[in-house]
């Protein structure tokens, strides 16, 4: 795999986790979470470092070959998923103690 190509796999992987999180962090009627918690722990945890490789290698890529506007929008999207991965793992772990 050309690692240029990687920021838009973690681009596309991170979206669809941040769906999975989002909807399986809401609490269902008996006061529990759609998914368990460890499990959204996990794919936060997971998304939030493939989406930080993906930017490392985004940033590389932009000073490496020049400002595109289209790879650069996607690391920064990529910058900004994985930042609020940490964000969302952090509010989870803080509503389980």
């Amino acid at each position: 795999m050309i690692k240029n190509n990687f920021p838009f796999i973690a681009l596309g992987l991170g979206l669809f986790l941040m769906l999975l999180v989002m909807k399986g962090s809401e609490i269902g009627s008996d006061g529990v979470t759609l998914i368990p918690l460890l499990t959204l722990l996990f794919v936060c945890e997971f998304a939030f470092v493939v989406t930080a490789i993906g930017s490392y290698l985004g940033i590389r890529g932009t000073l490496a070959s020049g400002f595109k506007p289209f790879y650069s929008t996607v690391t920064l999207i990529c910058i900004l998923l994985s930042l609020s991965f940490f964000w969302q793992g952090v509010t989870l772990w803080q509503s389980a103690m």
